[in-house]
């Protein structure tokens, strides 16, 4: 009978652990990005936005005429957009242009964050009112854009950048000339 018992309560102890287990897994796994932009292809609409942290601003105008660019929407709000700071200074020293969409932000706090964590971009925009957001077609911050010479958005990189995804945004530069 002890042996039993303890079966008992071995057997959902052990389906617990399994179950939990299973879960952190799970939510330990990247996530798939799955929300694509549906300007991925198209040109931008005209826009000109306010340079912000003495940076200047960011116009349609700017993007056109010269060769594919990086346009990252971030936030100092954005814990991520802090994360991914490192490698959006990699991919500017690896020769990449960066601009850079301030999303609903103070100015003094977008200076902050980018005194707190660099400043990679050429120019940077300021969108107080999120207008970007839907010009880009972007679900969230951060978000990463090529934009072709034309001003076409050629790719779209959901969520931060990260040591593995340079050499594949730099890819995509590339592809975009």
């Amino acid at each position: 009978m002890p042996g039993r018992f303890r079966l008992v309560w071995l057997l959902p102890l052990l389906l617990f652990a399994g179950l939990v287990a299973l879960m952190a897994n799970h939510l330990g796994a990247p996530q798939q990005q799955v929300i694509k932009s549906h300007m991925v292809g198209k040109p931008l609409a005209d826009f000109a936005l306010e340079g912000v942290a003495g940076a200047p601003g960011l116009s349609l105008a700017d993007l056109k005429g010269g060769g594919p660019v990086l346009v990252n929407i971030f936030a100092s709000w954005c814990l991520p957009c802090a994360v991914e700071a490192p490698q959006l200074q990699v991919l500017k020293d690896r020769g990449a242009t960066l601009h850079g969409i301030a999303l609903r932000d103070r100015p003094q706090d977008v200076e902050g964050f980018l005194a707190r964590h660099g400043n990679p971009f050429t120019r940077i925009g300021q969108d107080p009112g999120g207008r970007m957001m839907l010009a880009f077609g972007a679900s969230g911050v951060p978000e990463t854009y090529v934009v072709d010479g034309r001003g076409v958005i050629r790719y779209q990189h959901l969520g931060e950048i990260r040591p593995e995804h340079v050499d594949l945004l730099l890819a995509e530069l590339e592809k975009a000339k």
